[in-house]
């Protein structure tokens, strides 16, 4: 049975990530690097039936050709929720349309029922069915922003360069200290 995971911020190609004048650069010597490693991680978790939910900023300031060869190899059946610098991306051929915002519902094996989820690239302060058990995924902050017990980053900053399920997900937002009243 497929899995679903999301992630988002891979920015293959993108060299400026490497720049110590970056607010929070990756730790790689070079593109080449950076883009392997990430295509490792990716294809360590993700099987070719799995779906995941690229929530924008795949790849950035390199050819087309490079980028849709990254896409080729990897895993799963991909989505594109578009980001600040998807020209690219949008180029690309994925398993559905290019969206701003998605909700998605996941009942992955094991699940008791469907969790629903807003996906975009920005972190909403607010968002549609919030207040009826849906939850927020958002990347584009690099790590930057704190989570909460409803919204948090999947960029690969904050999951170990990998896509993440919603299992991992919902631990980690189970574990973040409550610091609004009405939460």
């Amino acid at each position: 049975m497929a899995r679903t995971f999301f992630t988002s911020d891979t920015h293959f190609g993108h060299r400026s990530l490497l720049s110590a004048k970056m607010h929070r650069p990756r730790p790689f010597s070079s593109i080449e690097e950076h883009d392997e490693a990430l295509i490792r991680a990716w294809n360590a978790v993700v099987r070719p039936d799995d779906i995941v939910w690229h929530l924008g900023d795949f790849a950035y300031r390199c050819d087309l050709s490079y980028a849709a060869g990254i896409r080729g190899r990897l895993n799963g059946r991909i989505r594109l929720i578009r980001g600040n610098h998807d020209d690219l991306g949008e180029q690309l051929e994925w398993s559905g349309p290019v969206v701003d915002v998605q909700r998605v519902f996941v009942q992955d094996p094991g699940m008791p029922k469907p969790q629903a989820l807003w996906c975009s690239h920005y972190a909403h302060r607010s968002y549609p069915h919030e207040h009826h058990g849906d939850l927020h995924l958002y990347g584009h902050s690099h790590g930057s922003l704190p989570g909460t017990r409803t919204s948090l980053d999947v960029g690969v900053d904050c999951w170990d360069w990998a896509p993440v399920r919603l299992e991992a997900i919902l631990k980690r937002m189970a574990a973040t200290p409550v610091t609004d009243p009405a939460a």
